[in-house]
């Protein structure tokens, strides 16, 4: 009797040793990060949090991490001119101010343009320059279409500078910018990239774009739901234009004048503010993020 296609793989299969997939919890306890922030210099900082217990009232007591988690790959969401790109460099010089040292990968904006406005930042942060500058190492993928097209190359380029430029900071704008043609490659691209930062136990902003068909108050971004499923937490931004008199009337603004906002749409690494919070983007072009949303209806309606 002929022997049969399933007993043929069997006994062709290599013997696997499954045991070294499991690792008891305990052999985790010196390789698991202690949860503390990473200042962006925002309100931002406030807004993330752990809980610990307090013997003296013997409660719960939620205690401000004051930054976004250390290690922990943010994704920075939402439509055209809600203040991705601005947050996200603010947030590389600020750092960098303060001595970490930070990788920035640009897909759109060349590096160049990227170093003018990284300087107004450090600027507009009354923070000298001269050391943002030496704390900043930039891959410029808007102009190197092997690293944009090569997801493979560009992690190893990655790994390269954080290795050799012992980086503590990694900021990707856009994320998309590395599949904007090729959509259904992004779950696959952003999967990579994310393994390759989590490797590092590098903390890391990486912004991505709406499509226009999507909710702008929803954290899905092009190339769908894939960014917000594999990075550890989302930021979504978004823009509301007073259209209307009933618009007017509620927010308490002009008509034809813009509100942005600003909402922590999920974080599995820390507990967070899931208010959603007035943000503004001032006269020298930084993020200032106000008071939640409800209290600026109350205040302006009232």
């Amino acid at each position: 009797m002929e022997e049969g296609y399933a007993a043929r793989a069997a006994r062709s299969e290599p013997e696997i040793d499954y045991s070294r997939y499991i690792v008891e919890l305990p052999r985790l306890k010196g390789k698991a990060p202690e949860i503390v922030g990473v200042p962006t210099g925002t309100k931002l900082d406030d807004l993330f949090f752990t809980v610990y217990y307090d013997e003296v009232s013997g409660r719960l007591v939620r205690k401000p991490l004051g930054g976004i988690p250390k290690g922990a790959v943010m994704n920075l969401v939402g439509i055209p001119d809600t203040g991705k790109s601005v947050f996200a460099e603010q947030f590389a010089v600020f750092q960098a101010g303060r001595g970490s040292r930070v990788l920035f990968v640009t897909t759109e904006n060349p590096a160049e343009f990227l170093y003018t406005s990284l300087k107004q930042k450090a600027v507009a942060l009354d923070l000298n320059f001269g050391n943002v500058e030496r704390n900043i190492s930039v891959i410029d993928v808007s102009q190197e279409p092997m690293l944009r097209e090569n997801t493979s190359a560009l992690v190893k380029t990655m790994e390269y500078a954080v290795k050799s430029r012992r980086v503590d900071v990694v900021v990707i704008d856009s994320i998309t910018g590395l599949y904007e043609h090729r959509e259904v490659m992004a779950r696959q691209i952003v999967r990579i990239v994310y393994n390759s930062l989590k490797r590092f136990h590098l903390t890391s902003i990486i912004v991505s774009q709406k499509r226009s068909s999507q909710g702008s108050e929803t954290a899905e971004a092009a190339g769908g739901l894939a960014v917000a499923h594999i990075v550890d937490g989302t930021i979504v931004m978004d823009k509301k234009l007073m259209e209307t008199k009933f618009d007017a009337g509620l927010y308490g603004l002009p008509l034809g004048s813009v509100l942005r906002t600003i909402r922590i749409d999920g974080c599995r690494m820390s507990g967070h503010d899931t208010n959603t919070y007035v943000m503004e983007i001032n006269e020298v072009g930084l993020v200032e993020i106000k008071e939640r949303l409800s209290d600026f209806i109350r205040k302006r309606s009232g």
